[in-house]
């Protein structure tokens, strides 16, 4: 009988949390149509409009995010993120799932992939085309090596900031945090120079790498 209750309130537990979410996520789209004038033409006031928007997602979770698309075609996109972190996912899945359809809207889960651009962070200034990488398995994974031109080891932190930027635009957030195993960064290295890709050639190698853990494993 003890363990019968006690499942029974887990039970009872587990359903308030579901519409506890189930809540946030509803409350959220709400506040969303209300303001859907002012989102769609945030640039109007632009930090104050970003400043109520992410504490509306953090209602919803704390590690939430967002990006907003240019206007194309009458129809912007807007981009649910987890940040890059990976216990935050369930949250993205959950918001993106019970998104209302709207005309002016696009709505995508995870950072989706974006041809690689340039990246200044920390005082440092990497240009796309001086970047290259090598893969190589880890586990079901593929461990991804960073070779920058021009790399300065004291400044190694920086560096793999600029790096975990850049894969997340080449490759998008969900493959980084679910499919992406080690990370290092390294200086290019001139003789080899067949070995190394330049990152525009990112997604396509590491969806084929992908195929071949795969089939492999």
């Amino acid at each position: 009988m003890k363990h019968q209750g006690l499942s029974i309130l887990f039970m009872i537990f587990s359903l308030f949390s579901a519409e506890a979410a189930e809540t946030l996520d509803m409350r959220f789209w709400k506040w969303f149509q209300e303001h859907e004038e002012t989102l769609f033409y945030f640039e109007k006031d632009q930090e104050r409009v970003f400043d109520v928007l992410a504490a509306e997602m953090h209602k919803v979770h704390p590690d939430l995010a967002f990006e907003f698309g240019p206007v194309e075609d009458g129809r912007r996109e807007f981009v649910i993120s987890a940040d890059g972190i990976k216990a935050a996912f369930p949250a993205v899945e959950s918001l993106y799932a019970s998104a209302p359809k709207l005309k002016r809207w696009i709505f995508i889960k995870f950072r989706p992939r974006r041809p690689p651009m340039g990246v200044e962070y920390g005082g440092v200034k990497v240009k796309v085309d001086d970047v290259f990488f090598t893969l190589q398995p880890d586990g079901g994974k593929a461990g991804i090596t960073i070779h920058v031109r021009g790399y300065e080891s004291q400044h190694q932190k920086v560096y793999k900031g600029i790096a975990l930027l850049m894969l997340d635009q080449a490759l998008g957030e969900y493959d980084v945090e679910t499919k992406v195993g080690f990370i290092e960064v390294k200086s290019l290295d001139e003789t080899t120079p067949l070995q190394q890709k330049p990152l525009k050639d990112l997604p396509k190698v590491f969806d084929e790498f992908m195929k071949y853990l795969k089939k492999s494993g």
